[in-house]
């Protein structure tokens, strides 16, 4: 099933009438495959921002403003801390307690040593380990923590991914 422009399901000879009429409108934008920014609803700004900006070493932007906190990542990719509820109101959403949240963050690192010395560093800030460092069926090598709202980061070195020298991913 592919949705509509409206938001309506379609199948069959819909679809192929749908492709048909956006491929013949030219000035329609389609969305780039592009990710820049992430927002996590966190239980306590102060606690998480202390986890970030202090114990990471994150550097915060200059434009941060009360109640909420962007940090610029290497890579262009923005993350914002925003507090739980306000994420929800925001996006007319109910706030979601406990539980997997059905996604994880991930930190791409150059080798499987370096995935070590990230944990290393965690530890030394207690952070809450979930799974150690571990090869990965896939053949890379993986581990994931919490934050103190309980986001899950993976920590992964994939030796089939190049990274750029302001560490973003290249796919194949």
């Amino acid at each position: 099933m592919v949705w509509s422009k409206r938001g309506e399901g379609v199948e069959g000879k819909e679809i192929e009438r749908a492709q048909a009429y956006f491929s013949a409108v030219t000035d329609i934008r389609t969305m780039k495959p592009a990710l820049t920014v992430v927002t996590l609803g966190v239980g306590d700004l102060e606690r998480s921002l202390a986890f970030y900006r202090d114990g990471l070493r994150w550097p915060t932007s200059s434009k941060e403003e009360d109640g909420i906190a962007f940090f610029q990542l290497d890579n262009g990719v923005v993350l914002a801390l925003y507090p739980r509820d306000s994420l929800a109101k925001d996006a007319a959403a109910a706030p979601r307690e406990g539980g997997f949240p059905g996604f994880t963050l991930a930190h791409n690192a150059g080798s499987e040593e370096e995935v070590d010395a990230i944990f290393a560093e965690l530890k030394a800030l207690g952070a809450s380990v979930v799974k150690e460092p571990e090869r990965a069926f896939w053949g890379g090598y993986s581990g994931y923590f919490a934050d103190p709202d309980g986001f899950l980061w993976e920590v992964v070195y994939n030796p089939t991914w190049r990274l750029d020298g302001d560490g973003s991913v290249v796919l194949g």
